[in-house]
């Protein structure tokens, strides 16, 4: 493996999501000299790549409050939102690189400092003091070594992937159902929404584990997002599988138009006016930090003094691994809970800092805290954390919680 070129930062940030875009913006504007490195063509992760809107979740974060607000709102503009977050950040001072894939972290000993990366130039050294690890299937804590946790106890499986699509033609009495509750609940001449999809299933219309037919108004009237395909037993880090995935989910897109077309209020003229480039990854690997965040954590609203993120709130949402629905029939509620910095923090790794939903929690939890304005939420305490580490040249496990809040940052 020949290297072409090399480089430094303070921080470097893997990964250009929503956890990868705050910890970079948040490191930036920190202080620390931040370069945000970003395998595909966009930045925003599955909101632009996936096509995956409104931004989910709450939390007590004025770094939050202030994005929304940039937004214009939680139902983003896909076709510009890679563009706001790239004005973000240059605001910042951050530099970006895209098409510029990590492939190897570079270690001495049980430390990270930096990465191999391969951009179309060939390979690249990018030293670091800090690397933080938010590609969401924590790709470089997988190759430093980090010890994980893969999908539900007890078989292992992870849930389900979906391709979520843009309709459009749609007339504006069309129906709109946000959930499995809203589905049930909505009355229409043929009976609710959950029973005419339900039918559609057992008529052969509708794939079997099609559970609901989600559909979200956008900024354009004539345009809703559905999120309705589910492919099951799919290994989010096997490429085998997301292949297959990728297929079967957009042969299935077809499928749920064809049914909107046929029984739902105002998609007769309905078509599919845009596909994502990549499909919806819910959960993959979960690396064993410091700290462990729990079911219990999340439905009981733990409240922790070494937080760094406050009042995080979702459902338990897990999306029937084996089959359609929900796996516990229902979407758990929650109280506010608090995320310690221990779940960012690799237990032996040193140098290497997780963000976004490749923390270190369970199954059931990872289903609350791994929506986007959350993710939002931890990258920015990372990118901070990463900042103070690489500016007082100690190690960021070293870094007290406090200092991160005592900031004004997060």
């Amino acid at each position: 493996m020949s290297v072409k070129e090399d480089g430094r930062a303070e921080v470097l940030v893997v990964g250009g999501g929503p956890a990868g875009f705050a910890a970079a913006l948040a490191a930036g504007r920190a202080g620390a000299d931040t370069l945000l490195i970003e395998r595909s063509g966009r930045l925003g992760g599955m909101a632009t790549l996936g096509l995956v809107s409104p931004l989910l979740g709450c939390v007590n974060s004025k770094f939050v409050d202030e994005i929304l607000g940039r937004l214009g709102g939680r139902e983003v503009d896909h076709t510009k939102l890679d563009l706001d977050y790239a004005q973000m950040l240059a605001e910042a001072g951050v530099r970006t690189l895209l098409h510029t894939c990590a492939v190897e972290p570079i270690m001495s000993g049980q430390t990270v400092g930096g990465c191999v990366a391969y951009t179309k130039s060939g390979h690249i050294n990018i030293e670091s003091a800090a690397t933080i690890d938010a590609t969401g299937d924590g790709d470089v804590a997988y190759l430093a070594g980090v010890p994980f946790e893969q999908g539900r106890p007890g078989d292992g499986l992870m849930q389900p992937a979906s391709i979520m699509f843009r309709v459009g033609g749609v007339g504006p009495s069309r129906l709109l159902c946000g959930s499995e509750g809203e589905a049930a609940s909505m009355q229409l001449p043929q009976g609710t929404w959950e029973q005419i999809v339900e039918q559609g299933i057992r008529d052969g219309e509708l794939p079997d584990n099609v559970g609901v037919i989600r559909t979200y108004a956008t900024r354009r009237p004539s345009e809703v997002t559905v999120n309705a395909t589910q492919v099951n037993r799919i290994n989010g880090v096997s490429s085998g599988d997301l292949t297959k995935a990728e297929i079967e989910g957009r042969r299935q897109a077809f499928a749920v138009l064809a049914f909107l077309k046929r029984h739902a209020p105002g998609y007769k003229d309905a078509f599919i006016c845009e596909m994502p480039a990549s499909i919806g990854i819910r959960e993959t690997r979960r690396f064993t930090g410091m700290d462990y965040l729990t079911r219990s954590d999340v439905i009981e609203g733990r409240k922790r003094p070494d937080a760094v993120v406050r009042d995080a709130l979702f459902v338990i949402d897990i999306h029937n691994p084996d089959g359609p629905g929900q796996a516990e029939n229902f979407a758990v509620e929650c109280k506010p809970y608090d995320i310690p910095y221990g779940c960012l923090l690799p237990r032996e790794i040193d140098g290497l800092l997780f963000a976004g939903r490749c923390i270190s929690g369970s199954h059931d939890a990872h289903a609350s805290y791994r929506v986007q304005t959350i993710c939002l939420a931890i990258g920015a305490a990372a990118g901070v954390a990463a900042a103070i580490a690489g500016k007082q040249g100690i190690l960021p496990r070293q870094v007290k919680p406090n200092d991160i809040w005592a900031t004004g940052l997060i």
